[in-house]
């Protein structure tokens, strides 16, 4: 993972921790309405990825588990994991691509309501992903996947055949082979092979304009046959969506270039979402504040595109940073690259190793920002913010200064998923604070079922407790022993 030069080690904020009285009148815990969709307070639970579903992509008992913990702390929304829109294997990680899947994602939703006592609303964010290959051992590159050119057979001129110039570039050192391979086939050596959305000669990247609308459009439908309460279109990261956005994006077929362009597809993706699903039903999405990388998209481009997304009529925003291929640090041969593991990476995802600037709000600055765009042009569209947050005085000085209208955390609802209810009722100092040392994050980049070090050793011995695939950690938060105390 990415260090930054300075490695200021910074300490967790003050929690700020209200009673219940306090509480019951703080800005975090009013309502809100996104759109159709009323949610109880404006605390959010964003997407992660907790690698529990089935290798076809289907929800599991330990899926339910992970959303129902979540959502006995009763916060105002959770988003479900990135979920694929497309049927296409995708190993352990959600999908919504063809009916099959609505039968456990109706599971989900009614785990949710019932844990919940009906206090928490449910989304689904909405996925698609271009094909990234694992970094490949050196002798398989140049024997099986290198498509040779003449520049190649050029480079080894001693080849009697093919199969010796694949063995003379095998042999070559890595100055030499940056002098003969081009930049795309030394990405796929050293990186791995990665589609991007301006690889117009591949037929079903071209496609995208055509194919894409209507797939979100689908599983946007499916997601309300399950009895989710919306969906969060993935705009944001290293994906296809957020590729599209980004000012990198130079496709020259209509959908790259300037930011109208840029802005085309995911605005029809939007359209088409919308009128396959009823008024009823909230459509928002979540998209970059910043991308964090040479020549990717800044404030200025995210203001544009939020106040595009406003006027089109999404129901909510919601904003995130960084988190790019772009910039990943290189894999181990066998692994493919993790867009969080450069600068831009931890952008998204800081450390309490970090620079000046913390780790704690990275991502409201550019928040307010946008927040501000809107309301400048008569736009009351809710803007969610997460990065960071850890503390009720973080919170309510952000709602309080209009930088956003949602405050979520990640990190921290995963350390305590009770720690929103415990805030409610006026129990703060029994909140499980997040170190932010991104253990959680480690596990996500390794594939492996993601929990937190905080818990996830507790008490493995106790009957019915569901471990992980190795049987050393528990996949859920040991229950908070005062939940039936009475507030304070």
């Amino acid at each position: 993972m990415y260090k930054p030069p300075e490695r200021i080690k910074h300490a967790l904020p003050e929690g700020g921790w209200p009673d219940a009285a306090q509480a019951a009148g703080a800005r975090w815990f009013q309502p809100i309405a996104l759109g159709p969709v009323r949610l109880r307070t404006r605390t959010w639970v964003p997407a992660m990825v907790p690698w529990r579903a089935s290798e076809h992509g289907e929800v599991t008992p330990e899926v339910l588990d992970w959303y129902g913990r979540f959502a006995e702390g009763r916060p105002g929304a959770i988003v479900v994991e990135a979920t694929g829109v497309r049927d296409v294997p995708s190993g352990p990680l959600l999908r919504i691509g063809h009916d099959r899947f609505v039968p456990g994602l109706r599971r989900l939703t009614q785990t949710v309501r019932e844990r919940s006592d009906g206090n928490t609303r449910l989304f689904v964010q909405l996925i698609d992903f271009l094909a990234i290959k694992r970094r490949p051992d050196p002798a398989t590159f140049f024997r099986r996947h290198l498509v040779l050119r003449e520049r190649h057979r050029m480079a080894v001129p001693d080849a009697r055949d093919d199969d010796a110039v694949r063995e003379g570039l095998l042999a070559m050192d890595d100055a030499r082979l940056a002098e003969v391979l081009d930049e795309r086939e030394l990405e796929a050596l050293r990186m791995g092979l990665r589609e991007r959305v301006t690889d117009l000669h591949l037929p079903h990247v071209r496609a995208l304009p055509q194919t894409l609308p209507a797939s979100f459009a689908q599983a946007a439908a499916r997601a309300q046959a399950a009895g989710f309460d919306g969906v969060e279109l993935h705009y944001a990261h290293a994906y296809t969506m957020a590729s599209l956005l980004s000012a990198r994006n130079d496709r020259d077929d209509g959908y790259g270039g300037s930011r109208e362009q840029r802005l085309r597809l995911p605005l029809e993706v939007f359209a088409a979402v919308r009128a396959a699903t009823a008024p009823e039903f909230a459509v928002g999405c979540r998209f970059l504040a910043q991308e964090c990388i040479p020549g990717g998209s800044e404030l200025d481009d995210a203001i544009a595109y939020g106040l595009a997304f406003a006027r089109a009529g999404m129901d909510f925003l919601s904003l995130s940073r960084g988190g790019k291929f772009e910039d990943a640090q290189q894999p181990k041969i066998g692994a493919a690259a993790y867009p969080y593991t450069g600068p831009s990476g931890h952008e998204c995802m800081p450390t309490t190793l970090s620079d000046a600037r913390g780790p704690f709000g990275r991502n409201v600055a550019a928040v307010s920002a946008i927040t501000a765009a809107l309301r400048r042009e008569g736009l009351a569209t809710p803007v969610v913010v997460t990065g960071g947050i850890c503390s009720f005085t973080q919170a309510e000085a952000i709602l309080e200064r209009g930088d956003a209208d949602v405050v979520g955390a990640a990190r921290q609802s995963l350390a305590d998923p009770d720690w929103f209810l415990k805030l409610e009722r006026g129990h703060g100092d029994a909140v499980r604070r997040c170190k932010f040392t991104n253990y959680c994050e480690a596990l996500d980049q390794q594939h492996k079922q993601v929990t937190c070090q905080l818990w996830d050793r507790e008490a493995l011995e106790q009957p019915d407790v569901p471990l992980s695939s190795d049987g050393r950690r528990r996949l859920v938060a040991p229950r908070w022993p005062g939940r039936d105390a009475a507030p304070r």
